[in-house]
């Protein structure tokens, strides 16, 4: 085999690993929402309730949280590619945290508001905390995190009023 082919067979087996591990970084915590949804999204408690007009529909809500689920896994992975997991070793944990604390929202927001509450602080909190990370390695996983914050920041509030409805 000639050293162009050996070089070339390289590059295409490390995109292939790249691949691989973006599609496993976005599908875990994607699979995860869905999985939470299907147990517990569909809601007879959220739809019953006499709401401000600023909530969203559920199947919105669930939409979005599977758009944050993705956004934060390229964001992870982007930071992850660059090898800082290494040198910001609080990044990961951070991450994991996160991705945690926003499937649980969902079972809590059914059955315990006030849960729901302290889970979506915590979470923005989490979240805060990654997008601080995230910043400082790479500026698209940065931009791809405030949204997410958006986002965390908007259960948080439809939490807060859900405690008093």
């Amino acid at each position: 085999m000639a050293p162009h082919q050996a070089l070339r067979e390289t590059k295409k087996t490390k995109a292939k690993r790249a691949l691989r591990s973006l599609a496993i970084a976005i599908a875990i915590p994607v699979t995860l929402n869905i999985g939470v949804i299907i147990l517990c999204g569909s809601g007879h408690k959220y739809h019953q309730l006499a709401k401000p007009i600023w909530f969203a529909p559920l199947w919105f809500i669930h939409l979005a949280t599977l758009g944050s689920s993705f956004f934060m896994g390229l964001a992870a992975w982007l930071v992850w590619a660059d090898g800082v997991f290494k040198l910001e070793p609080d990044a990961l944990p951070l991450y994991v945290a996160q991705v945690s604390l926003s499937i649980v929202w969902e079972p809590f927001v059914v059955n315990a508001h006030w849960l729901a509450l302290v889970s979506s602080i915590v979470n923005f909190g989490t979240l805060f905390m990654c997008y601080l990370r995230f910043r400082k390695v790479n500026p698209f996983a940065k931009d791809l995190a405030k949204p997410c914050l958006l986002w965390a920041g908007y259960l948080t509030l439809v939490s807060f009023k859900l405690m008093f409805l």
